[in-house]
């Protein structure tokens, strides 16, 4: 978290247990430029401190929020 806070339009982040072992992270920036740079960020934390406990690599995937509740 302390991460992502740091980039710029970062909004909000969420972190799901959807059971199996299999863990899904979202994160809400004001614009693309914002989500990218956590991108980048969150790569590079990721080899630095958590590859030898993932199985496999992340997933990233993007787009427009199109409703919200």
């Amino acid at each position: 978290m302390p991460l992502l806070r740091r980039v710029p339009g970062f909004v909000a982040y969420y972190w799901v247990d959807a059971g199996d072992g299999v863990m899904v992270s979202t994160s809400v920036f004001e614009d693309r430029a914002g989500a990218e740079a956590s991108v980048r960020e969150a790569a590079d934390f990721v080899r630095d401190n958590l590859a030898s406990l993932l199985p496999n690599p992340p997933q990233v995937t993007a787009g427009p929020v199109v409703a919200a509740g």
